[in-house]
């Protein structure tokens, strides 16, 4: 029985290290999704009228955004594109709104920067609200 356990050990754990390096986005939450050929999704679940713009959750579901603006006429998504861009440090012109313009859950694409990157700043602005 023992060898039998052993060989299973090291199938697992081969197996194990195939997936990691077929699957790159495994180490990120589910919101973010790979785009080809070089842009990001990122799904969010934004929160209009607040005082001041955050992030206030990083999950599977969605990045939880506060937004200091109305959701009326535009300005919260507005305000959104422009609160993302400034997060992630790229150009607002590389940021829209793939989806869910009319409602609270979105999915905005950064274009021209990798999911490591979107990832890292958004983790990092999470953590200094």
């Amino acid at each position: 029985m023992a060898p039998s356990k052993k060989g299973k050990n090291k199938g697992n754990s081969a197996t194990e290290s195939t997936q990691s390096t077929q699957s790159p986005t495994s180490k990120y939450p589910a919101c973010l999704r790979v785009v080809a050929p070089s842009s990001v999704a990122i799904t969010i679940h934004a929160k209009p009228g607040s005082k001041f713009a955050t992030i206030t959750d990083l999950s599977d579901e969605a990045v939880g955004v506060q937004i200091d603006a109305p959701a009326k006429d535009g300005e919260a998504n507005a305000a959104l594109l422009d609160y993302i861009s400034s997060v992630i440090g790229v150009k607002r012109r590389q940021v829209s709104i793939g989806s869910g313009s009319k409602s609270r859950d979105k999915v905005v694409i950064v274009e021209e920067v990798n999911v490591q990157t979107v990832f890292d700043a958004l983790d990092k602005a999470s953590k200094s609200h």
